[in-house]
């Protein structure tokens, strides 16, 4: 029962980050991207700061490594910035298709960057994960090289970004990272607001928070779930947000994916399924840690 209510959570928490993307797409066709940003990050310090501050006071502020916290914040504008980019430029699906290539990408990194011992199953879900990704994008035929180049720096910018989250997760306390990234990238983003402010409607400003809102909670669901059961029992349904982004964008923007890009995601889908359960039977892989960082 109890592993039941984690993938029930799970499944929640991936129907919360399709319709945050789904939102997200709405704004991004006529509010500026680092308006988005910016609200994202002033949404979270405010949360954070509301509920942690007063209970746990100057010891939220307390950081042995700087320089990861700036780092990290650094690459989550980087990541929100080409993720908007992203779904602007591409359809939900293929966009959320192009996204989950990052726990696969993780394995590249951990096999290449940190010499770790991969096994052969896990580099077959690789080779099945960018035979997706081509097939998805179809570079020349379907995405122009601009598109092409856009997936590479999608994948590149959040892969990194997991992998600086994984290694404050081992050092750091969670809240006082999600402070720091929070404060980091609201100061950050304020920077450049005034080029790019222009007045909103009031219903943009509630999309916004509703944006934020979504966010929140699919984290919020997220933890619940990893509380109940392990992240290689939760991992392979990380990929439920793909079912829900196809269904989204098939509903919101009338696009569905042709039979080229729908067995493309079913590639995708089922080699970061095929992976998380080779990693089960017994080859852990560090960089897997990060996995259910994907979204912060």
């Amino acid at each position: 029962m109890r592993e039941l209510l984690a993938v029930v959570l799970m499944a929640s928490a991936m129907a919360c980050f399709a319709a945050m993307d789904t939102t997200t797409k709405f704004l991004a066709a006529g509010v500026p991207a680092l308006m988005v940003i910016w609200a994202r990050n002033v949404f979270q310090l405010a949360v954070v700061s509301a509920t942690l501050l007063p209970r746990r006071g100057r010891a939220l502020l307390r950081t042995r490594r700087p320089g990861l916290q700036l780092g990290r914040a650094v690459l989550l504008l980087g990541t929100s910035l080409t993720g908007i980019v992203g779904i602007r430029a591409m359809p939900l699906a293929e966009f959320t298709a192009i996204l989950l290539l990052t726990p696969i990408a993780l394995t590249l990194l951990a096999a290449l960057g940190q010499r770790e011992r991969v096994p052969t199953g896990r580099w077959l879900c690789v080779a099945g994960g960018l035979v997706g990704a081509l097939l998805v994008l179809r570079p020349g035929v379907l995405a122009s090289a601009t598109i092409a180049l856009l997936a590479v720096a999608i994948v590149a910018v959040n892969t990194c970004y997991q992998w600086v989250t994984g290694r404050l997760a081992q050092l750091e306390d969670a809240g006082t990272t999600q402070f720091y990234t929070g404060a980091i990238g609201t100061l950050l983003a304020s920077l450049g607001l005034p080029l790019v402010w222009q007045a909103l409607p009031g219903g943009d400003w509630a999309l916004l928070a509703l944006m934020g809102m979504l966010g929140m909670s699919g984290h919020l669901l997220l933890l619940q779930a990893y509380g109940r059961a392990s992240v290689s029992q939760l991992t392979p349904y990380l990929y439920l947000q793909l079912a829900f982004a196809t269904v989204a964008g098939w509903i919101v923007f009338s696009h569905r994916p042709d039979d080229w890009g729908l067995a493309g995601m079913a590639l995708i889908g089922a080699s970061g399924v095929l992976a998380a359960v080779v990693q089960r039977q017994g080859f852990p892989v560090r960089a897997d840690r990060s996995i259910n960082k994907t979204r912060q």
